[in-house]
């Protein structure tokens, strides 16, 4: 009854968490002129990215390597297979041209730099960390110089700046509701499957992530009920290249990460470059630049389908 009771808590934290940072988020734009999926890339995917990271290195820490790297190779499969399908199932989201110049290379190559750092000595090092952080740095200060101008924003006409102070208020707001609502439902998620003597690399790859990706759909879905559909967009593609560089960066600063179940490399990883990939043609196929429904089911699908083979 107690796990049930923190994961509904941790549920209704986390839709009132995404609801604020979003107002941060769309307050910060308007009064820097800073373009929405800039904003959702930097501000809103660090906030709901935190979850991935207070679990990584707790876990990592704690001993439990491969539920650190399940938790964001999980989470990553999930942003994408799982929570970009449900979003553009609701509504069908316009592509911007900064996907294929910027925000899906960009992604993509963290991947495969984070596959090539693993998958040869099944460590990830400290050294490999800060060169993930380093790039991150990188990537955010390209971000803010260069596709600041290149990106083109329509912004609601109901949208009104806020003042700074209710601006800072509903960031703090929503990045303590999205971090205690993860910590309740993760809490709650992992005692129950516990109970049912599920291993460590499963848990982090199934119920873990997910529930560290659930900030990601709340911020998302109420980012498309709202219309800031940029924000959505530019959340979940950034909130991938923060897991793998920022999470997986930090964590093995601290404490490299040593790969112990074989699955990671063999099935895991193979599953979060694919889908990342496929993202890529889904854009342009059967009409450029639009993503809806008919994507959302294949990547569902998808997303069934390695849940289901990760459990048998």
């Amino acid at each position: 009854m107690l796990n049930v009771l923190l994961i509904a808590g941790g549920l209704v934290l986390l839709i009132l968490g995404g609801n604020w940072l979003l107002k941060a988020a769309v307050a910060f734009s308007l009064r820097l002129s800073i373009p929405k999926i800039i904003i959702g890339m930097t501000v809103v995917s660090f906030a709901t990215s935190a979850p991935e990271l207070i679990v990584s290195v707790n876990a990592a820490l704690d001993g439990f390597p491969d539920l650190a790297l399940g938790n964001v190779v999980g989470s990553n499969i999930a942003n994408l297979g799982l929570v970009l399908a449900i979003v553009v199932i609701l509504s069908r989201i316009e592509v911007r041209r900064s996907f294929y110049i910027t925000d899906w290379p960009m992604m993509m190559f963290a991947s495969v730099l984070f596959v090539g750092f693993i998958y040869f000595d099944r460590l990830l090092e400290r050294h490999e960390g800060v060169i993930m952080f380093v790039l991150l740095f990188v990537f955010l200060v390209y971000l803010l110089r260069f596709q600041k101008t290149a990106v083109v924003d329509d912004l609601p006409e109901d949208d009104v700046p806020v003042p700074i102070y209710l601006s800072v208020l509903f960031l703090g707001l929503g990045a303590i509701g999205l971090w205690a609502g993860s910590e309740l439902l993760i809490r709650g998620a992992v005692d129950m499957a516990l109970y049912f003597q599920v291993s460590e690399r499963i848990v982090g790859i199934t119920i873990v992530s997910i529930g560290t990706s659930i900030p990601e759909l709340a911020a998302s879905v109420v980012a498309v009920i709202k219309k800031e559909k940029a924000i959505s967009v530019g959340n979940l593609i950034g909130s991938n290249v923060f897991n793998l560089l920022a999470v997986l960066g930090i964590t093995a600063m601290i404490t490299p990460i040593p790969v112990r179940d074989p699955a990671m490399l063999s099935n895991d990883i193979f599953w979060m470059l694919g889908i990342s990939f496929l993202i890529f043609p889904l854009v342009f196929l059967p009409r450029a630049m639009r993503l809806d429904w008919r994507h959302g089911l294949i990547l569902i699908l998808l997303y069934v389908s390695f849940v289901y083979l990760t459990l048998t």
